[in-house]
């Protein structure tokens, strides 16, 4: 069920979100954004290098199987992308790694999307519920620079991607995760810079 016009929507998303915000609000919305990116490890260039990879694994997702684009969440760093979430077939599992293999540039493609019958919406809140309580403590620890850590929760499991400044920090930031309710086990793909 391929869905076209990806990129036409996603023009007329952006602008109707900016149509509500005031010039004030774009200016400090685009500056902000540009400060997280600069403030990263992998540095502005490199935050930018895999935003574009991400839209263009999510883009050939949305354009084979708006299912496939609705429940799967990727997460790209220094070219390396995450794959999660929670599907019913095995087939689209293997057509979504086989889709973001075809990004141009992508130099790894991790597979944790798991095939599942059924999940709840229970489940689904604690997810989320993981991903902000884990998010909330790494960015309040002065020892952790929480900018560098993307986080997705599926199914009580934890997946970390970015870069460490330490061991140490990296080590903060598993614990931070395994000490959290709720949650069954922590799978990191963090590279420790040195």
């Amino acid at each position: 069920m391929a869905a076209p016009g990806f990129r036409p929507f996603l023009i007329t998303a952006a602008t109707a979100a900016l149509a509500a915000c005031s010039p004030l609000e774009l200016g400090v919305g685009a500056g902000a954004a540009t400060g997280v990116a600069a403030a990263q490890e992998r540095g502005l260039g490199g935050a930018a290098r895999d935003t574009a990879l991400s839209v263009q694994i999510q883009e050939l997702w949305f354009r084979t199987n708006y299912e496939m684009f609705g429940r799967l969440s990727c997460t790209v760093s220094e070219r390396r992308a995450l794959l999660t979430g929670k599907v019913q077939d095995p087939e689209m599992r293997v057509e979504a790694v086989k889709l973001a293999w075809q990004a141009e540039g992508i130099a790894e493609v991790i597979n944790e999307i798991e095939v599942v019958n059924t999940s709840s919406l229970v489940d689904s809140a604690r997810d989320y519920w993981i991903t902000a309580q884990l998010r909330a403590q790494i960015t309040f620890d002065k020892d952790v620079h929480s900018i560098n850590y993307s986080i997705d929760t599926v199914n009580g499991t934890v997946f970390l991607m970015g870069i460490a400044r330490s061991q140490a920090e990296h080590d903060r930031v598993t614990n931070h995760a395994r000490n959290l309710a709720y949650v069954r086990r922590v799978v990191s793909y963090v590279r420790v810079r040195a």
